[in-house]
C-alpha cells in the first residue's frame, strides 16, 4: 500500500482536537503514513507519534486571519507534502495557494459555515446574510480548485460536488465500545449525570444549570469543559444548580473517559439553531460508546438515533424541567439506564464507529494523491 506524506493544517483548533488529532492524524499514522499537524502551539514536539509543527498563537481574530494564515502557508510549503488537509474555512486561500503550487489539497468541512455565520453573535445582524453569502461563494470556488472535500455530516456534503466529496463522520473508535472489565455498575455510580465539551449558551449550559437545581437533594454530577465567554462562567457558577456540579474544566481525554464511567447518563442539549439541528454531536456517540444512556435535544435527526437504537431520552433543550425529569428518571431507575446504555454501546460497535469512516478517508487520499 502506497504511503503518503500528509500535513494537516488548522489555525483555530487545538492540537488535541478529537477529530483532527485523535481520529484523523493518529489513525493515518497507524496506517503507516508520514503525518504531522501544523497548528498554533507553543513549541515543536512529538505527541503520540504525531509531529507538531508550531505556529505562534494569534493575538486577535484579525491577526489569526492574516499573520497566522500566512505563517501556516509558509510552514506548509516548506514541508513539501504529498497531501495538505486543512480544517478551517479561513484557510481556503491557503489551500488554493498550495494547490496552485502543484500540491494535492483536501478541505475538511466540520460545520455548515454559511449557517454557522447566521448565528455568530459578534457579527452584526444586518451583516450576517452578506457574510454568509460571501462564505457560500468562497466555498464553491474553493471546492472547484481543491482535490477533495471531507464533510463531517451528510447535510454538509450536499453543498459540495459529489464526485470529490466524502462524508467522514465524528463517530468514536469501535474500541470505545469495548466492555471495561472493572467498570462500575450503573446502579453503584456516584454521578447522576455527566457533561463533557464546550460550555456556551447555545450548548444549553444555562438550561442545564437550571435543571440541576430541580433535582432531588443529593443528586449531583460532573461537568468537564471550557467556558468560551468568561462572563458566562461567572454567571453560571453563581446559579444554585451549579452547586450540584463537580466542575473539572478541560481535562485530558483519559480523565474524560473516567468521569463518563462514574455517571448514569450523558447530557448533550444544544439549542435548535440552524447550525445544530442537522449535525451530529460527537459527545452523543462517545456517551453511547461508553454505555451511557443519553439525554439529548429533540432534533428530528437525534430523535431518530435514540429511537432507532433505543439508547436515550430526547427532550426540549429549552425546558429545564424536562431535562431534570429525564436525569431523575435515569438516576432513579438503574435497570432502565443500564438497558439504554448497553443498547447505545451495541449501536456504536455495529454501526456508528470511526473505523468505517477512516476507510473512506484513506480512499480519498489514494484518489487525490
Amino acid at each position: 500500500m502506497l504511503k503518503h506524506k500528509i500535513r494537516h493544517l488548522t489555525s483555530v483548533h487545538s492540537t488535541r482536537d478529537p477529530r483532527i488529532f485523535h481520529k484523523e492524524c493518529k489513525s493515518l499514522a497507524r496506517l503507516g503514513h508520514d503525518v504531522a499537524l501544523i497548528a498554533c502551539h507553543e513549541r515543536a514536539e512529538v505527541v503520540d507519534g504525531i509531529r507538531i509543527v508550531p505556529i505562534e498563537p494569534p493575538r486577535s481574530r484579525f491577526d489569526r486571519l492574516v499573520r497566522v494564515g500566512w505563517q501556516l502557508y509558509r510552514a506548509a510549503a516548506r514541508q513539501r507534502a504529498d497531501v495538505y488537509h486543512f480544517h478551517d474555512p479561513e484557510l481556503m486561500w491557503v489551500g488554493v495557494l498550495l494547490k496552485l503550487g502543484g500540491s494535492s489539497v483536501i478541505y475538511d468541512v466540520h460545520e455548515d459555515v454559511p449557517k454557522q455565520i447566521m448565528s455568530k453573535p459578534w457579527i452584526p445582524g444586518w451583516a450576517r446574510p452578506l457574510v454568509s453569502g460571501a462564505a457560500t461563494i468562497a466555498e464553491r470556488l474553493a471546492a472547484q480548485i481543491v482535490d477533495g472535500i471531507v464533510a463531517a455530516t451528510p447535510s454538509i456534503a450536499r453543498r459540495f460536488p459529489a464526485d470529490k466529496t466524502v462524508v467522514v463522520q465524528n463517530f468514536p473508535e469501535a474500541s470505545f465500545a469495548s466492555i471495561d472489565a472493572g467498570a462500575t455498575p450503573i446502579a453503584d455510580r456516584s454521578d447522576a449525570f455527566v457533561y463533557t465539551g464546550g460550555l456556551m449558551e447555545v450548548q444549553g449550559v444555562r438550561e442545564m444549570a437550571e435543571a440541576f437545581a430541580l433535582l432531588p437533594a443529593g443528586m449531583t454530577g460532573t461537568v468537564a469543559g471550557t467556558f468560551h465567554v468568561p462572563a458566562l462562567e461567572v454567571e453560571i457558577s453563581a446559579m444554585p444548580g451549579w452547586q450540584r456540579v463537580r466542575y473539572l474544566r478541560q481535562v485530558p481525554r483519559a480523565e474524560v473517559l473516567r468521569v463518563m464511567g462514574s455517571a448514569r447518563c450523558g447530557l448533550v442539549l444544544n439549542h435548535p439553531t440552524i447550525n445544530y439541528v442537522e449535525a451530529y454531536a460527537t459527545k452523543m456517540f462517545e456517551y453511547m460508546a461508553r454505555g451511557l444512556p443519553v439525554v439529548c435535544s429533540n432534533f428530528p435527526l437525534w430523535v431518530d438515533i435514540v429511537t432507532t437504537a433505543d439508547c436515550g431520552i430526547a427532550v426540549d433543550p429549552r425546558s429545564p424541567q424536562a431535562i431534570a425529569d429525564a436525569i431523575r428518571l435515569l438516576g432513579d431507575d438503574p435497570t432502565l439506564a443500564r438497558r439504554l446504555g448497553e443498547n447505545g454501546r451495541r449501536a456504536i460497535a455495529e454501526r456508528f464507529n470511526w473505523e468505517a469512516e477512516l476507510s473512506k478517508l484513506e480512499a480519498l487520499y489514494r484518489q487525490v494523491a
